[in-house]
């Protein structure tokens, strides 16, 4: 694996493996210690074979003095990391994250044999510093152009940004780059670190130059929606109908221990990040790996709740199989669970439309999972009272508001859940945390009222 690293000029902390490896909160660390521990000690247990690459480093030119380079500090990214043939030792104090990022970019094992065809994927997954800090990676697989058996190489993007669609754009062309020759690479990531990051729903213009095609301008544009940035439900929907689609996000919602499957990597980062986006404007607060790699699959013994993508090869080593909802992601898989709200929820992704755009999609999918959390958590605003100068939710009163006592089983298990507690925390103690959904909330009462009113008048002049 060689290395193009973009330094963004400020110090950053060096986290360990276990904090790197795994994303969980601070309370379900304490519970599985044990776990990773063991997890730990494999880790710097594993060695590189003969013909595990290297790692070495080529500092990026630094951008030109004055220049604003991203929005709001923020940077496209932070590393450029290539696996190779041939390499050298790497820097001890990079060791741990590059070690993580390797493990990721190739979960199955680096003893690849040479291939004559390999489809070339594009997947995600993140790394979790010791502060709690993210940073995501963006990984590219492909086989460059040649004759005869070759091993495939690894293209893999650290950055702060979370946008699936923007990074897997520009993958295509380092793709592009990659076969007229590895070093029409460098010159276009370099201009694209320099570039300002654009705002949700802006676009950067990028100029770069491919000899035999002249000077190319590649436009970058971000989703306006800054939480979709990092989904495409078209993969989830792809791999699940949409009875099975509510199964997992029942399971979801009340915090399972739930395992995905698929044979591709690109498959499983996909899933699991457009099931994450189901819960707006709640955030998954417990283990999150959208690719294990072989080295880890220990985690899956974790008593505690978490969202796991498991290669289908490495099924078999699963030990604990108990409690768990595996959902397999290949054609034709059956799921099995129960949810409520179904009836409400199918009628809404049925007007889902097969030729629809990303943004079509993501617009329906996400307002019809949204309009769960309105109409049986939206009231939760008017018991949130001041006391003094603090605010506090009224628990008892908000279940007695509750306007569907179909929903009273449901709203009883999900405020039980971490990801409602640290919600109504983030409301109690700061200033409209979550503008987007208050909003949302506002304009589901004010339909409602709308049409009471107009039944009113219907009735009014019936009799």
């Amino acid at each position: 694996m060689s290395r193009d690293k973009r330094r963004t000029g400020q110090q950053q902390q060096t986290p360990t493996d276990t904090d790197i490896l795994v994303e969980m909160d601070h309370g379900a660390m304490k519970k599985i210690s044990s776990v990773f521990s063991t997890l730990q000690e494999k880790l710097h247990k594993t060695k590189r074979s003969s013909s595990d690459p290297g790692v070495y480093a080529s500092p990026a030119a630094a951008p030109p003095a004055g220049r604003e380079r991203s929005h709001m500090g923020q940077l496209f990214f932070e590393y450029l990391l290539v696996r190779e043939v041939m390499g050298r030792l790497q820097r001890e104090e990079e060791e741990k994250c590059m070690k993580a990022a390797h493990l990721f970019c190739f979960p199955e094992g680096i003893n690849w044999a040479p291939l004559t065809e390999y489809r070339s994927e594009t997947f995600s997954f993140v790394l979790t510093e010791v502060d709690g800090s993210r940073r995501n990676g963006y990984c590219r697989r492909l086989l460059p152009d040649g004759r005869g058996a070759r091993v495939p190489e690894a293209y893999c993007i650290i950055s702060r940004v979370a946008c699936f669609g923007l990074f897997s754009k520009i993958f295509d062309e380092v793709e592009k780059r990659r076969q007229i020759s590895k070093a029409m690479i460098y010159p276009f990531m370099q201009s694209l670190r320099e570039a300002p990051l654009p705002a949700p729903g802006n676009t950067v213009t990028i100029s770069s130059f491919i000899p035999d095609a002249g000077t190319e301008i590649i436009s970058l544009t971000r989703p306006v929606e800054s939480w979709l940035e990092h989904v495409d439900f078209r993969s989830l929907f792809r791999c699940l109908n949409h009875e099975e689609v509510l199964m997992v996000f029942a399971a979801v919602v009340m915090e399972r221990r739930i395992i995905f499957i698929s044979e591709e990597l690109s498959t499983l980062s996909q899933v699991l990040h457009a099931v994450t986006a189901l819960l707006y404007p709640f955030v998954w607060q417990h283990t999150f790996i959208s690719i294990v790699p072989t080295v880890l699959i220990d985690v899956c013994a974790a008593p505690t709740p978490y969202l796991l993508g498991v290669q289908k090869n490495m099924l078999d080593l699963l030990t604990d199989d108990s409690d768990l909802m595996i959902v397999d992601l290949s054609p034709g898989a059956e799921t099995k669970f129960i949810t409520r709200l179904k009836e409400e929820l199918l009628s809404c992704l049925s007007a889902r439309k097969h030729d629809a755009s990303t943004e079509e999609l993501n617009s329906l999918v996400s307002e019809a999972f949204l309009s769960i959390f309105i109409k049986t958590v939206g009231h939760f605003s008017h018991h949130v009272k001041k006391s003094g100068n603090t605010r506090l939710f009224h628990k008892k009163s908000f279940l007695k508001a509750v306007e569907h006592k179909s929903h009273l089983n449901f709203v009883k298990l999900f405020i039980q859940t971490q990801m409602f507690d640290l919600f109504i925390q983030e409301e109690e103690t700061q200033p409209n945390p979550n503008a987007f959904f208050h909003r949302k909330v506002s304009e589901y009462n004010e339909r409602k009222k709308k049409e009471k009113m107009k039944a009113g008048w219907v009735r009014g002049v019936v009799v």
